[in-house]
């Protein structure tokens, strides 16, 4: 296989969050390396919507980790070469009762509180957003800050910069071992060829564990499966995002009043229209292990579910349906972390359904971790070790 190469620093995941590493180490000096074992963004990055959101987080580190999030995307839809369709029209959630009104204000009032810009909307408001909406919805609340990409694109735009900047970036180089030697370097062999560097950073996002488990790390990620469909926009049923207040619910764990099989699914409507005249349509949760089949039923709960929303979008053509696999953590946050047990190992990952939103964040902080420099937000929250804590013998 030839020599073994020297790297500083090598990234495993060619996804949105390898590509954020990549962008914000390379600008930052950083010698980096990404390997993808096979295309750019052909994980979860291309399997899902591309929203930059606060809306859907917990009020306090969450949403406010979303707003610097968010603020670093404005920064890059301006300092990259490549657009990625950016757009900043917030997004709105809706309620169907009363009991979601009253829950809609009080995470209104704590994210006021946290320093983010959301707000109340009645029925009237609803109204003036689509005439789509079913009449007898209640209201919901907005997120003026909120902004969507297109994830791909946003992908690609930070891996190009990044290797204009000096990142080298390998596709279809699958790595098969990983150990730390008694130099202190990493032994990285792949599928083209045998790396070694001083640092590595786990960005594998569904397939971190199993990079984990090659240096005897348990990374406790899970893969949760979503399936969106894709429909045409024959008329201008929205312009921005839309989640029903019940997203949040299945989201978190809570309870909600819908049929069985919405729950079991963790069917919630999620409707956001794309810059090429298209809308998605999701959203639903499931564990079913790394299988992307898309599941029938499950296409027909949410449709079922968007219907209820839009009455009027039932003759509406769908143009095709697919599954992504989100990269699950119990408590929802991210590991965005180094780990005590292996020196200059790094895990970045665990992002669940807010990669898009939180990938600028995470590569920044990785960026300022491999450099040695005060993370721009607290990373305690983010720590490796926290699931550990929680082990009670």
């Amino acid at each position: 296989m030839g020599n073994t190469i020297h790297r500083d620093v090598i990234v495993i995941g060619g996804g949105i969050i390898g590509a954020a590493i990549a962008y914000y180490g390379s600008k930052a000096g950083l010698d980096i390396t990404v390997l993808e074992k096979s295309e750019l963004a052909s994980g979860t990055s291309s399997r899902c919507d591309g929203n930059i959101l606060a809306i859907d987080k917990d009020p306090g580190f969450d949403s406010q980790m979303s707003l610097k999030s968010q603020q670093l995307v404005h920064e890059l839809s301006k300092e990259l070469e490549i657009p990625f369709e950016y757009r900043n029209p917030g997004s709105i959630l809706v309620c169907e009762n009363e009991e979601e009104m009253e829950a809609a204000n009080k995470w209104v009032q704590q994210q006021v509180s946290a320093g983010l810009d959301f707000k109340m909307l009645d029925r009237e408001d609803l109204r003036n957003e689509s005439k789509y909406f079913a009449d007898d919805l209640y209201g919901g609340l907005e997120c003026k800050t909120d902004s969507t990409v297109n994830p791909y694109m946003l992908t690609f735009s930070m891996f190009y910069s990044a290797e204009k900047l000096g990142a080298t970036i390998q596709t279809k180089t699958e790595v098969t071992n990983l150990q730390k030697e008694s130099t202190g370097q990493f032994r990285i062999e792949t599928t083209r060829g045998t790396f070694t560097a001083k640092k590595v950073v786990n960005a594998a996002g569904i397939w971190a564990p199993f990079i984990g488990e090659m240096v005897g790390v348990k990374v406790p990620i899970a893969p949760r499966k979503g399936q969106i469909i894709v429909a045409s926009r024959q008329q201008p049923v929205g312009l921005r995002k839309v989640m029903e207040f019940g997203y949040l619910i299945s989201k978190f764990g809570g309870n909600r009043i819908v049929d069985e099989l919405t729950e079991k699914y963790g069917v919630a409507l999620v409707f956001e229209p794309t810059e090429s005249q298209n809308f998605l349509i999701g959203s639903s949760r499931q564990f079913s292990g790394y299988d992307t089949k898309v599941n029938w039923d499950v296409t027909k709960y949410i449709a079922k579910r968007a219907t209820r929303f839009y009455p009027k979008i039932a003759d509406m053509t769908v143009i095709r349906t697919y599954a992504g696999l989100r990269p699950w953590t119990e408590d929802h946050l991210p590991i965005i972390s180094h780990v005590e047990e292996v020196p200059n190992f790094y895990i970045a990952a665990g992002h669940e359904g807010d990669g898009i939103s939180l990938a600028a964040i995470t590569g920044k902080v990785i960026q300022e971790m491999l450099s040695n420099e005060r993370t721009s937000i607290p990373t305690e929250p983010l720590r490796y070790d926290r699931f550990k804590e929680r082990v009670v013998l």
